[in-house]
């Protein structure tokens, strides 16, 4: 029962959420032969000032 959870900065379009959620899904089945429906993902959005690497935000990066 694979439990797969993505953090990622906001901003992606719904569309994009729902590729990822879908690739991450079928890449589960694939190499771990996961049945479907035991398959978990999460994906939690941070707000961009809320992400830091190096002591800058992604927002301060991209300002």
């Amino acid at each position: 029962m694979p439990l797969i959870d993505i953090s990622i900065a906001r901003g992606r379009t719904p569309e994009q959420l729902r590729a990822l959620i879908d690739g991450v899904h079928r890449v589960a089945e694939t190499t771990v032969d996961a049945a479907p429906e035991n398959i978990t993902v999460i994906v939690r959005e941070v707000e961009p000032a809320h992400w830091a690497r190096g002591n800058t935000t992604i927002t301060e990066r991209h300002s």
